[in-house]
């Protein structure tokens, strides 16, 4: 069995994205890591190149700045990194996406389970969103709660829309669980670092006009849009180690302050009592 890794990247460095941490959890997983590399305006690639890596290979592309619909160019980027795969499977993370070290032995058993069952597709992760701070994380119908972050390779699946999940032919794939998770943090950062990501990201979805409105000029984010949280109990990936160590904001959490919608507080409600979360979207077919 061949696994390939696949990624992308752009301005990691400006935008505070732990995509070195990423790359280093996928490492351990594959025998070819495949990076998409945009054309930076800082050195995220000369970092990359810096964990000297034999398993890493480079594709350098050019972002268009015309594809500003629906997360598009995001894509566009993960599918230029999925064609060079050449694994029976590609195993996928974004570039503020991490696997957790204790998750290996269930990944790499996963894979190997369902190779020859064909009828399997892509693998399901659980997903932990930290908000704010590397301890809290969301709990509410706000943050989904699974995604496929492996798919198998050369039966034409393609990264969907804004590159979230995927598809083949334009139907979901089917897929069992991996037993493991994805440990988000691409709302962990710095209100400054935050706020400028947020600038920055929306253009891939809207106009200018909009995210001047939307998003504002404001010189630091608010996190007061991440609905319910709770405290993160847990371990980190040990290649976190040093970022979580090394904050240097405060962040508290009131959930009083969180502009949550009233919808939203009794969707929660009806989930806490019974499990359920009402109009859950699922951009996959579940095999159990």
């Amino acid at each position: 069995m061949i696994v390939s890794g696949c990624t992308f990247i752009r301005n990691g460095v400006t935008f505070d994205y732990p995509f070195l941490e990423s790359i280093s959890s996928l490492l351990p997983l594959v025998d070819e890591l495949v990076i998409a590399v945009g054309d930076s305006h800082d050195d995220t690639r000369e970092r990359i190149l810096s964990l000297a890596s034999a398993k890493i290979v480079l594709i350098d592309t050019i972002w268009d700045p015309n594809l500003r619909s629906g997360g598009e160019i995001l894509s566009q980027q993960t599918n230029c990194a999925l064609e060079q795969c050449r694994g029976d499977w590609a195993l996928y993370l974004q570039g503020d996406e991490v696997f957790h070290e204790r998750d290996f032995d269930n990944i790499r058993s996963s894979l190997t389970k369902h190779l020859s069952d064909t009828n399997i597709e892509g693998l399901l992760f659980d997903y932990t969103h930290f908000y704010g701070s590397y301890g809290f994380v969301g709990h509410s119908r706000k943050w989904y709660r699974n995604e496929v972050r492996a798919v198998r390779n050369g039966i034409g699946v393609r990264s969907w829309r804004d590159a979230q999940g995927f598809r083949k032919d334009g139907k979901k794939l089917r897929v069992v669980s991996s037993g493991a998770s994805v440990y988000h943090y691409g709302w962990v950062k710095p209100p400054k670092a935050q706020q400028e990501k947020q600038k920055n990201f929306h253009k891939f979805w809207h106009s200018d006009d909009w995210v001047r409105e939307y998003v504002g000029i404001a010189d630091q984010y608010s996190y007061d849009e991440g609905g319910r949280l709770r405290t993160f109990t847990g371990s980190h990936p040990a290649f976190m180690k040093e970022r979580v160590a090394s904050q240097n904001w405060s962040f508290t959490y009131d959930e009083r302050k969180m502009h949550i919608p009233l919808r939203d507080k009794v969707l929660d409600a009806v989930e806490d009592v019974t499990g359920w979360r009402p109009g859950e979207y699922r951009n996959y077919e579940l095999i159990t």
